[in-house]
């Protein structure tokens, strides 16, 4: 066998050959935490566990410094995107990202990275997402490992975001919670940006939506999750999951983008989750003109501008 022969292939995203070697196209640079020079944002990195290895940068305002001790903040833990195989909450990209929304909303975040695909297939980022949020859950009588935690976030205002991928983790995190619990933890909201949900039969105006394209969605998510039963997989299609009724937040804000492949899923998401059983209120906002991750991409747009504040306001 050729050692350039390929297994799986996604263009510019990733490739992984049959000797097993991984080549990913993007994601893959890092820096490290700081402190902001314009916003005062101060970051550091974090071990939540050695085996398996997760890890989480943290994120504190400049005004956590300054106000009084009693004084706590809401609590973001978010999860990047990527398609469960590519990037990490250590990319400038997402640095970048948590460091501005940090200092517009003012609260404390957790950026957890959790192991890819396809060296480590799903189920292992939600496992990795769940042991993270029970250590966050860890610090909620002020006793845990982490100072910053301790001192500055409010355990009982806590919400949960992502976007593509990370939003599908967000979602699945928020269910398994409204599920099974997690003491010290109170899950206000969690905020949905362009999420990764998919479908086999198709919704609004996913019709006209080449059939190669839908294809390729459904094919990255059976590479991320080769044991999946597919793109009705409850965990990639919440419509099919009986539980939904369960999530476990009070409010939900859903960001979509009208030039989207996932621009329907995310509609299609609120108007299940509103016929679920589920009592709480669910929000989207649709940014015009714009493709999947613009925020990131051109984070000083006018549309990346308005949704950071929006996300703000719904933090607090």
């Amino acid at each position: 066998m050729s050692n350039e022969e390929i297994a799986h292939e996604f263009p510019n995203i990733i490739k992984v050959y049959k000797d097993g070697r991984v080549e990913r196209f993007l994601g893959t640079s890092t820096v490290p935490p700081s402190t902001h020079p314009e916003n005062g944002v101060q970051s550091k990195d974090v071990v939540i566990s050695q085996e398996p290895a997760i890890s989480a940068r943290l994120y504190i305002p400049k005004s956590a410094a300054t106000s009084s001790p009693q004084t706590k903040l809401p609590l973001l833990v978010y999860f990047h995107g990527g398609g469960f195989c590519i990037e990490s909450s250590f990319s400038p990209t997402y640095h970048n990202y948590l460091n501005t929304l940090v200092s517009e909303a003012n609260v404390v975040a957790v950026s957890v990275d959790y192991r890819l695909a396809p060296e480590n297939p799903l189920p292992a980022a939600y496992d990795d997402s769940w042991a993270a949020l029970k250590w966050v859950a860890s610090h909620f009588d002020g006793n845990g490992s982490e100072d910053w935690l301790n001192r500055f976030a409010d355990l009982g205002g806590v919400f949960f975001g992502g976007d593509s991928a990370g939003a599908n983790i967000a979602h699945n995190m928020a269910l398994k919670l409204g599920c099974e619990g997690l003491v010290g933890v109170k899950l206000i909201g969690i905020v949905l940006i362009h999420p990764y949900f998919w479908g086999t039969e198709p919704v609004g105006e996913e019709l006209t939506i080449p059939a190669a394209k839908r294809e390729y969605v459904a094919a990255l998510w059976r590479f991320a999750c080769p044991l999946s039963i597919g793109s009705d997989d409850p965990l990639f299609n919440p419509g099919k999951d009986p539980k939904l009724g369960e999530l476990g937040c009070e409010k939900v804000l859903v960001c979509v983008a009208e030039k989207d492949v996932f621009k329907d899923r995310g509609w299609h998401y609120s108007e299940v989750l509103k016929k679920s059983g589920w009592n709480g209120v669910v929000e989207v906002i649709e940014a015009k003109g714009e493709e999947h991750v613009f925020h990131l991409r051109n984070p000083t747009c006018e549309n990346a501008v308005a949704m950071k504040k929006k996300i703000a306001s719904f933090l607090n």
